[in-house]
């Protein structure tokens, strides 16, 4: 069961702070669950969140950040990468309905939570939400996409593979022709007849 609840029937109206600390090992279990690739954390993942109702809705903003041990897509060099990333989400009563698809009808039913689409809104039924799925979308909108060790890294040779930052290789490289020169090779071939 999830350790990462918000107790919705104690929120009023002033806004009111939490704090979950979630670990590596949770989210590795996560990313198996999902067959999503091994991925190292190398401090746990802190989440402030301030949580408050409007009217009959709730509005949860704040912010994650932790460490995870990146490969640089230039280099392939393994790297501490933090991660930071705000989020904000108004969520709905759910009241009689029911979301469209499977998933979503199991995470009101099982965990009190049906996110949306864009994140940014969904539904909530009973007295406790258990914050899991937000948890883990909001750690997966924060990875990299194409990770750098360094902005300035220059990468690998792509003809002998060297690091080109720990040597200079003596690799020319070669003018790529464009796509349409074979084209143009024909139809000089064609004007000469």
């Amino acid at each position: 069961m999830s350790e990462y609840k918000l107790p919705v029937e104690r929120l009023g109206d002033k806004p009111e702070n939490f704090r979950f600390q979630v670990a590596g090992d949770w989210w590795r279990r996560r990313l198996a669950e999902s067959e999503g690739a091994d991925q190292e954390v190398e401090c746990p993942f802190d989440f402030d969140l301030e949580a408050v109702r409007v009217g009959e809705n709730l509005l949860l903003e704040g912010h994650v950040q932790g460490r995870i041990v990146a490969e640089c897509s230039r280099c392939a060099k393994r790297y501490p990468h933090a991660l930071r990333d705000e989020f904000r989400l108004l969520l709905e009563p759910a009241k009689g309905r029911e979301p469209e698809d499977p998933e979503g009808v199991r995470g009101l039913a099982e965990r009190g939570l049906c996110l949306g689409e864009d994140l940014e809104a969904g539904w909530y039924r009973g007295p406790v939400i258990r914050l899991d799925d937000l948890f883990g979308e909001v750690i997966a909108l924060a990875m990299p996409l194409q990770p750098l060790c360094g902005e300035d890294c220059p990468g690998v040779c792509s003809h002998c593979g060297v690091d080109l930052a720990e040597t200079q290789c003596d690799c020319v490289d070669t003018e790529i022709d464009s796509p349409f020169a074979v084209l143009a090779k024909l139809r000089e071939g064609t004007n000469e007849n």
